[in-house]
This record gives C-alpha cells, structure tokens and sequence, in this order.
C-alpha cells in the first residue's frame, strides 16, 4: 500500500493521505469547518480568474429528494450504472453534508465575446477551460476536508443524471457537476495502490 515519506510536509501528506471515503458516521460537520473547506476551493485557479464555479450546500430535506432522485433514475440504466448509482444514493443518505460544485457559465460568456474567432470554438475552448477550473475547486475542497480529518467522495457516476440533479438544485444546465458528500468515515481504510510513476511517466531530455 501507497504510504506518504513527506512527514515533514503536510500539504504533502495531505495529498497521499487523501482518498475516497462512501459510508459515513451520523455526526454532524461543523458549519466552520464547511466555510473552511469552501475557502478553500475558492482559492483554486480559474480561467480569467472567472471564478466561474458555484458550491451548494445539501443537507435535511433537499438531501432525500437527491437521494430519491438518484435511485428512481437508477432503474433507468443497465445494471453496472444502475449498481454505482444506488451506491452513491447510498453514500449520499450516509454523509451529513453535501457540497455540489456547479458551472455558472460566467467564463464561457465572458471568453466567447472577448476572442475574435469562430464562435464554436471560442465556445469549446472556454467550455474546457470552465471545466478545468472547476475541477481544480472540487480537488482543493477534497484536501481541506481531509486536512481537517473529514472523509469525502467524489461521485462522478451522478453525471449520468446530470440535468436532473441541476434541476432539482434549481441550477440551469450546465457542463460540469461534481457531487461531494463530505462527513466522518464509519471505518478506517486506506486508498487503493497507485501505478508506479515508471508506467506513467514520459520523459523527453
């Protein structure tokens, strides 16, 4: 198993400590600590410093409409997507708190009317660039929470439904969404063993 040699750097152990955690304890995640994390992911780089993200806390009743959504649209699809997506139902039930991460489309407006080129490609380009940054936000908000002890995952088998998650969070659709439920693991575990970096490197000298 992957184990971290950074002991004296904690943005380092941060990083390999972190990894996916589905079933969660009842106890409740301090407002604080959320604010924190959503700091956090603010900081993260963003196209045109755009910004071009939006975090939207779940909990109480919102969360078993997500949580009923999810399973409903599960009998939709073949048995190995309907399997993963009861299972994050399952995770989501579990975690106190859910953060998505949505587009808000800001930088796509913003670079289409700013760069004299074809507009579809101005289009896919800023749409790319939105996604990226989006993405940099969830894994700065993955860290913060593992640096504060709390466990997460992130459920990438939701974009199958993606436009009916936005449509219950009252989000126009979009190009990216993240769900991350975010609470106290019910177990200790350790992530999966990595590919040695030998298989994944490429040098050009």
């Amino acid at each position: 198993m992957t184990t971290t040699p950074f002991f004296n750097n904690q943005t380092l152990e941060t990083i390999y400590k972190r990894h996916s955690i589905r079933n969660f304890t009842d106890k409740q995640v301090a407002e604080a600590d959320i604010r924190t994390i959503l700091n956090a992911a603010n900081m993260a780089p963003s196209a045109h410093n755009q910004q071009s993200w939006r975090f939207i806390v779940i909990k109480g009743e919102k969360k078993r409409e997500l949580v009923e959504l999810v399973n409903s649209k599960a009998t939709e699809f073949p048995k190995s997507s309907s399997v993963l997506l009861r299972m994050a139902s399952r995770s989501i039930a579990s975690a106190p708190t859910i953060v998505a991460v949505v587009n808000t489309a800001a930088l796509i407006k913003h670079g289409t009317k700013l760069f004299q080129i074809d507009r579809d490609q101005a289009f896919d380009f800023f749409r790319t660039m939105e996604i990226q940054s989006s993405a940099a936000a969830v894994q700065n908000l993955l860290l913060a929470a593992t640096s504060l002890g709390l466990a997460t995952v992130w459920l990438g088998i939701l974009f199958l439904i993606k436009d009916e998650v936005l449509t219950l969070l009252g989000e126009p659709q979009g190009e990216f969404m993240a769900v991350i439920p975010i609470g106290y693991a019910a177990k200790e575990s350790k992530g999966p063993e990595k590919r040695p970096l030998e298989l994944i490197i490429k040098h050009y000298t």
